[in-house]
């Protein structure tokens, strides 16, 4: 029995190795660090810090449309601002420090806007993001961010999968 589980452990360390070829310790670091400041937001304020609620609540500032100047998102758009330009900025500050001359994606430029419209479309849909979601609401065990969370996973996954048969490349 003793070599069996042997051979297991070698089989599993293999996988994990070829899954993650320099380490996991910058995920985990990455994973508190996120965590801690969910959970910041969220003791300092009560409300789930999800990232797709910025475009309506910052839209407020701007627009006289009802939908937009509702008063929960007059009462979070400032913290909600700094929320997200926080990410764009800690994003811009690894990528010319530690990136590769600031761009650190063989993605064409297109795509990645693409992506990103189609992204918006689905947090709407979906009632909130993968950061709300998939951070604050599994954490909190919501049932409705495990349903959303297994369908943008299985979608991702999917997607993945369908152009890698395309053979479709960055």
């Amino acid at each position: 029995m003793l070599g069996q589980f042997d051979a297991l452990t070698i089989i599993g360390q293999a996988s994990f190795t070829g899954l993650f070829p320099r380490g996991i310790s910058q995920y985990a670091i990455g994973g508190v660090l996120i965590g801690l400041g969910v959970s910041i937001i969220y003791l300092g304020t009560a409300i789930t810090p999800g990232a797709s609620t910025f475009f309506e609540s910052t839209l407020s500032y701007v627009s006289e449309i009802p939908r937009f100047n509702r008063a929960k998102y007059l009462a979070t758009r400032d913290w909600r601002l700094v929320f997200t330009l926080s990410m764009v900025a800690g994003a811009a500050v690894y990528a010319l420090l530690l990136g590769q001359g600031g761009w650190t994606t063989d993605v064409r430029p297109w795509r990645l806007l693409g992506g990103g419209v189609l992204v918006g479309i689905g947090t709407r849909i979906g009632k909130g993001c993968t950061s709300g979601h998939g951070i604050h609401g599994l954490a909190s065990l919501s049932r409705t961010s495990f349903a959303n969370v297994a369908t943008f996973m299985a979608v991702a996954i999917g997607t993945a999968l369908s152009m890698q048969a395309l053979g479709v490349t960055p």
